[in-house]
């Protein structure tokens, strides 16, 4: 008897371990697209990443660099005050998207262009994407509008 219940108690922890294994392993094939890392065009001009994989690009939309091409691709640059990334996108920017002002897009880094996806413009006068704010920070680029 005593053999039995130590064979069952064993065959429950094996089970509960294989339950977790597939868990998390559906988990992480659930959420394989839906993770884009964040990268300023500092560590962008760093590190170029390999030009399938999908991530975030955020920074200050470059003075003098917006340029509306034929049709609805559209061309700037992005810094964060140490280096400066070209990016063409095809669609319609957000109402708020200017020259001057922070902004964040999804996209590729392809023969040296981010070509965004999404772009996403603050949503209103003092907001800032957090990963925007430090990456600028660290290139000493960034003014608080608040003073602060």
């Amino acid at each position: 008897m005593r053999g039995l219940k130590k064979q069952r108690r064993i065959q429950v922890i094996i089970a509960a371990f294989v339950a977790l294994g597939v868990s998390t392993a559906l988990i992480g094939y659930g959420l394989r697209d839906g993770i884009n890392f964040f990268r300023s065009p500092s560590q962008l001009t760093a590190e170029p990443p390999a030009p399938s994989e999908v991530f975030r690009l955020g920074g200050m939309v470059e003075e003098g660099t917006l340029e509306r091409g034929q049709g609805e691709t559209v061309r700037f640059r992005v810094t964060d005050g140490g280096a400066s990334v070209p990016v063409a996108y095809t669609g319609v920017l957000p109402d708020l998207f200017e020259e001057n002002q922070g902004m964040i897009g999804t996209g590729r880094y392809v023969n040296n262009v981010f070509e965004a996806h999404e772009i996403l413009a603050k949503h209103d006068e003092t907001y800032m994407p957090k990963e925007v704010v430090d990456a600028l920070k660290e290139q000493g680029f960034y003014q608080d509008p608040n003073g602060s």
